[in-house]
């Protein structure tokens, strides 16, 4: 069976940036565990498959080299960008999900790609787990929690690009991950450009040790964010070795999380 695929890295204007992410579009669903081998063979953060349903409605599933996904956000906009620039899609996208119900996506003028997702603000932990504490290299100011992660809320950029953590205790975690985040304006590092905040996540139980742009997250932090410095626009920079940048808006009970895109690769895959 031939099978195309796209290497897409998604939150960066850039090749090389950004998050890397595979897509694999199909005809019809092929059986899971070959999909997970698939994205064991591609070693990339997510490898995201989808299923044309109806016009400009997809279902769509993630992978990554260890497990599937119930919520990713750079392969969905690595998926949209394929729709969009390769495969001929106009118009609103629909991505229907089996764990955070139906994603609309759509691209704006720009050529950003806004993904609507469900806001998951985190809720404050009167005590975090102790796992999580004696994992990070500082003291957290907060921590929180919601579906998907425990966030380290840090008292610096400068702590936020500095810390370090313990991998086998952070897998003690799972199946939540850890983000640590700091207001950009707790500290001025002109180098990092114009954010209102930044962050790094980790995720050793479910994908890798550190993620390089992990959109989901944002329908967590971009709340929390919004509520702290008073603003329903933010831009977020996630501050791991590739980097990426991340627009978001505060919509009710949706969050809108955009970046740009650009290809790597387009290929066959044989299975």
């Amino acid at each position: 069976m031939e099978l195309d695929i796209y290497v897409v890295d998604a939150f960066t204007e850039q090749q090389f940036k950004g998050n890397s992410a595979a897509v694999v579009p199909l005809e019809n669903w092929i059986d899971d565990d070959l999909m997970q081998k698939i994205a064991i063979e591609n070693n990339l953060s997510e490898t995201a498959f989808f299923v044309e349903t109806k016009q400009g409605i997809y279902e769509i599933r993630w992978f990554s080299p260890l497990t599937e996904i119930d919520f990713c956000g750079h392969a969905t906009l690595a998926s949209a960008f394929v729709l969009y620039h390769h495969l001929g899609m106009t118009g609103d996208i629909e991505f229907v999900t089996l764990q955070v119900g139906k994603l609309t996506v759509q691209q704006l003028d720009d050529q950003r790609i806004e993904m609507s997702f469900p806001n998951q603000s985190p809720k404050l932990l009167e005590q975090p787990p102790t796992a999580l504490i004696e994992a990070l290299s500082i003291k957290p100011l907060l921590v929180l929690k919601n579906r998907q992660a425990y966030v380290v809320v840090l008292a610096s950029v400068d702590q936020i690009l500095n810390i370090s953590y313990k991998s086998e205790l952070l897998k003690k975690l799972t199946p939540l991950d850890v983000v640590v985040t700091a207001s950009k304006q707790s500290q001025n590092h002109k180098d990092l450009g114009h954010y209102d905040f930044i962050s790094r996540y980790f995720w050793p139980a479910n994908g890798g040790d550190e993620d390089p742009v992990t959109g989901s997250i944002h329908a967590g932090l971009a709340p929390y964010w919004a509520n702290a410095l008073n603003k329903k626009s933010l831009v977020a920079y996630q501050a791991s070795n590739r980097g990426g940048t991340l627009y978001c808006q505060i919509q009710d009970d949706r969050v809108l999380v955009s970046g740009y895109a650009v290809l790597y690769l387009k290929g066959k895959i044989n299975v």
